[in-house]
């Protein structure tokens, strides 16, 4: 049963339900959901006479990542991290909900990465990085003050101060997740 106009986008009219994969469903007994614990529990988002009718899922990031904010530190943007599984897990999540018309939507962080991702590292290494742009790098005011009197969604200063270039990088939320330019 879809709820899906032939005419509209299908996400005009879709039910989509968001899965935190965390707290989702353990397949291994290792207190953390993952992936096949989610393909274990599509029958019942859609797919039988008794689902929720499902069309779409969300997940909640599932790439590696330190976990300072919950995955949306996110280290490497191309792979799945081992606490919910295996790419191959990702591919046969995917084949599975396309079997029983489920659409999955991933929810991309576009705005900051990890401070431990690849490109970040690299853009710290010196202010002649060829990745010093991909981030929001400043000089501070006067000595050791930030450039500003910005506040991170979380509380304290949007700036950090980095010891080995003498700059500040910028970051809306955590300072290890500074944000991309």
């Amino acid at each position: 049963m879809t709820r899906i106009q032939p005419h509209a986008p299908w996400w005009q009219s879709a039910i989509v339900y968001q899965i935190y994969p965390w707290s989702f469903q353990d397949s291994n007994g290792d207190g953390i959901g993952d992936l096949p614990g989610i393909i274990s529990r599509l029958g019942y988002l859609n797919g039988s006479a008794d689902s929720l009718g499902v069309d779409a899922i969300w997940l909640s990031p599932i790439y590696p990542s330190p976990m300072h904010d919950f995955g949306y530190d996110v280290s490497d943007y191309c792979d799945i991290d081992p606490r919910f599984g295996t790419l191959a897990d990702f591919d046969r999540l995917i084949a599975e909900a396309h079997r029983r018309g489920i659409r999955v939507i991933m929810d991309l962080v576009l705005n900051h990465t990890s401070d431990q991702h690849p490109w970040f590292v690299e853009s710290r290494a010196s202010r002649t990085s060829a990745k010093r742009d991909w981030y929001y790098w400043v000089d501070g005011k006067g000595g050791r003050r930030p450039p500003n009197n910005w506040a991170a969604r979380f509380g304290d200063s949007a700036w950090t101060y980095d010891r080995h270039t003498d700059q500040y990088y910028l970051h809306s939320f955590l300072p290890e997740q500074p944000d991309l330019n």
